[in-house]
């Protein structure tokens, strides 16, 4: 992992781009993800677990922009957002070369279904992500609703490699000393994070530990029923639709803004090709 923080003279450089925000940080977990952080516009309000669309000047002069779900929470003070990095993605293969002073644009009109709106009351919310996927969960964790909502959060969260863990794994592990929501979080936030290819405590797919009941006997929950369990979803479309056919098979239905049910997708997810 390596670190980039922001240079005070360069962040006072003169913006140049259309809805330009200037970025503080950048963080590189692995060779294909990074983390990174960006001023944050005044007028923008945004519910945890929306995304807006950011990107960099495409080299026809025109935007190219991408959906990015926002992973910091409603409350801070800059954004911060979770990408892969794909070498011949048109968007990526640029973005993955900022650094602290450059200027990225950042289109402030957050929408999105992974809100806490478009759920029904519940006992139990269960966070399921691959990959970037994790970003909106990222929100959602370290915001005091979510907490305030349900008895229990379970934050499912499945990668290849334990490496692809770490941005994750170092959040969770940092809640329980947030000064907002620490005492909240503890009792209450179950991390399950799960290796497919590389050996780790816990390996498979979330679909594959769902149907087998193996996450419900690891955490010692009930098997997941409409009436107590609600469920975000957030990954490739692939993942999105088997795990759709998972939750459906334990009577949960999914919901939206405009109808809130027992679970959720975010369909604008960018997954591999950004």
């Amino acid at each position: 992992m390596t670190e980039q923080k922001p240079v005070s003279d360069k962040n006072a450089a003169k913006v140049t781009l259309p809805d330009a925000q200037i970025v503080q940080s950048v963080t590189h977990w692995t060779d294909r993800l990074f983390s990174f952080r960006v001023s944050r516009p005044k007028s923008l309000r945004f519910r945890s677990g929306e995304f807006v669309m950011i990107g960099l000047m495409g080299e026809n002069g025109k935007p190219l922009l991408r959906a990015y779900s926002i992973a910091s929470p409603s409350w801070d003070e800059e954004l911060e957002f979770y990408s892969i990095k794909v070498p011949d993605g048109p968007l990526t293969s640029k973005l993955q070369h900022i650094v602290p002073g450059d200027e990225i644009i950042l289109r402030p009109k957050p929408v999105g279904t992974l809100v806490h709106d478009a759920l029904l009351p519940g006992k139990r919310i269960w966070f399921l992500a691959t990959g970037t996927g994790l970003a909106p969960f990222a929100s959602l964790m370290r915001d005091p609703d979510t907490y305030y909502k349900y008895d229990q959060v379970i934050m499912m969260h499945t990668c290849r490699e334990a490496g692809e863990l770490e941005y994750g794994r170092q959040l969770v592990e940092s809640l329980k000393d947030d000064p907002l929501i620490g005492e909240l979080v503890e009792g209450k936030l179950l991390y399950y994070p799960t290796t497919t290819r590389e050996p780790s405590e816990h390996m498979g797919r979330i679909t594959d530990n769902l149907t087998s009941g193996k996450v419900f006997a690891d955490l010692g929950l009930p098997k997941m029923n409409a009436e107590e369990d609600r469920a975000m979803v957030c990954g490739s479309l692939a993942f999105n639709h088997d795990v759709k056919a998972v939750l459906e098979s334990f009577g949960l239905r999914e919901g939206a803004n405009s109808e809130p049910l027992e679970y959720v997708v975010e369909k604008a997810f960018v997954g591999d090709g950004i």
